[in-house]
Protein backbone atom coordinates (compact mmCIF):
# COMPACT_ATOMS: atom_id res chain seq x y z
CA UNK A 1 0.00 0.00 0.00
CA UNK A 2 1.46 3.38 -0.93
CA UNK A 3 1.47 6.46 1.28
CA UNK A 4 -1.50 8.05 -0.53
CA UNK A 5 -3.66 4.99 0.17
CA UNK A 6 -2.42 4.75 3.75
CA UNK A 7 -3.26 8.40 4.31
CA UNK A 8 -6.74 7.97 2.82
CA UNK A 9 -7.43 4.99 5.08
CA UNK A 10 -6.20 6.77 8.20
CA UNK A 11 -8.10 9.96 7.37
CA UNK A 12 -11.29 7.95 6.96
CA UNK A 13 -10.70 6.07 10.21
CA UNK A 14 -9.29 8.75 12.52
CA UNK A 15 -10.00 12.04 10.77
CA UNK A 16 -7.49 14.36 9.15
CA UNK A 17 -6.78 16.40 12.29
CA UNK A 18 -5.62 13.37 14.28
CA UNK A 19 -3.69 12.03 11.31
CA UNK A 20 -1.86 15.34 10.92
CA UNK A 21 -1.24 15.44 14.68
CA UNK A 22 0.31 11.96 14.84
CA UNK A 23 2.76 12.95 12.10
CA UNK A 24 3.80 16.11 13.92
CA UNK A 25 2.28 18.32 11.21
CA UNK A 26 1.00 21.64 12.56
CA UNK A 27 -1.44 22.18 9.67
CA UNK A 28 -4.53 20.07 10.48
CA UNK A 29 -5.49 19.93 6.80
CA UNK A 30 -2.13 18.61 5.57
CA UNK A 31 -3.19 14.98 5.63
CA UNK A 32 -6.04 15.76 3.24
CA UNK A 33 -3.45 17.13 0.81
CA UNK A 34 -1.37 13.94 1.13
CA UNK A 35 -4.36 11.98 -0.24
CA UNK A 36 -3.76 13.63 -3.60
CA UNK A 37 -1.01 11.85 -5.56
CA UNK A 38 -0.23 15.10 -7.41
CA UNK A 39 0.30 17.14 -4.22
CA UNK A 40 3.46 17.39 -2.15
CA UNK A 41 3.90 14.18 -0.18
CA UNK A 42 4.61 14.01 3.54
CA UNK A 43 8.24 14.07 4.61
CA UNK A 44 9.95 10.70 5.00
CA UNK A 45 9.69 11.04 8.79
CA UNK A 46 5.96 11.76 8.50
CA UNK A 47 5.52 8.87 6.06
CA UNK A 48 7.16 6.53 8.58
CA UNK A 49 4.73 7.69 11.26
CA UNK A 50 1.82 7.16 8.87
CA UNK A 51 2.98 3.61 8.07
CA UNK A 52 3.37 2.70 11.74
CA UNK A 53 0.00 4.28 12.53
CA UNK A 54 -1.63 2.29 9.74
CA UNK A 55 -0.12 -0.99 10.97
CA UNK A 56 -1.30 -0.13 14.47
CA UNK A 57 -4.78 0.83 13.28
CA UNK A 58 -5.08 -2.37 11.27
CA UNK A 59 -4.05 -4.58 14.18
CA UNK A 60 -6.33 -2.97 16.75
CA UNK A 61 -9.36 -2.48 14.51
CA UNK A 62 -9.19 -6.02 13.13
CA UNK A 63 -9.24 -7.47 16.64
CA UNK A 64 -11.57 -5.02 18.42
CA UNK A 65 -13.35 -2.96 15.74
CA UNK A 66 -13.06 0.61 14.50
CA UNK A 67 -14.71 2.28 17.50
CA UNK A 68 -12.38 0.67 20.02
CA UNK A 69 -9.38 1.37 17.79
CA UNK A 70 -10.30 5.06 17.62
CA UNK A 71 -10.52 5.23 21.41
CA UNK A 72 -7.23 3.36 21.69
CA UNK A 73 -5.49 6.03 19.60
CA UNK A 74 -6.80 9.00 21.60
CA UNK A 75 -7.24 7.64 25.11
CA UNK A 76 -4.72 7.64 27.93
CA UNK A 77 -2.89 4.36 27.52
CA UNK A 78 -1.36 2.61 30.53
CA UNK A 79 1.07 0.76 28.25
CA UNK A 80 2.37 4.14 27.03
CA UNK A 81 2.77 5.75 30.44
CA UNK A 82 -0.75 7.18 30.13
CA UNK A 83 0.13 9.10 26.97
CA UNK A 84 -2.03 8.64 23.90
CA UNK A 85 -0.94 6.55 20.92
CA UNK A 86 -1.20 9.73 18.84
CA UNK A 87 1.38 11.41 21.09
CA UNK A 88 3.65 8.36 21.13
CA UNK A 89 3.57 8.11 17.32
CA UNK A 90 4.29 11.83 16.94
CA UNK A 91 7.27 11.41 19.28
CA UNK A 92 8.58 8.45 17.27
CA UNK A 93 8.13 5.94 20.10
CA UNK A 94 7.37 3.15 17.65
CA UNK A 95 8.73 0.28 19.74
CA UNK A 96 6.57 1.39 22.67
CA UNK A 97 3.50 1.61 20.43
CA UNK A 98 4.17 -1.87 19.07
CA UNK A 99 4.58 -3.23 22.60
CA UNK A 100 1.34 -1.51 23.67
CA UNK A 101 -0.52 -3.09 20.75
CA UNK A 102 0.87 -6.53 21.61
CA UNK A 103 -0.09 -6.08 25.26
CA UNK A 104 -3.61 -5.06 24.32
CA UNK A 105 -4.09 -7.89 21.85
CA UNK A 106 -2.70 -10.44 24.30
CA UNK A 107 -4.91 -9.21 27.19
CA UNK A 108 -8.16 -11.17 27.06
CA UNK A 109 -9.69 -8.86 29.66
CA UNK A 110 -9.47 -5.73 27.47
CA UNK A 111 -12.90 -4.27 26.85
CA UNK A 112 -12.19 -0.91 25.22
Amino acid sequence: MNIVEITRELNAALGPTLVAALTGESDPTASREWENPDASPPTEEQATRLRVAYETWSAVSTEHGADVARVWFIGANPWLGYDTAVDALREGRFAEVAAAVRAMLDDDSFSG
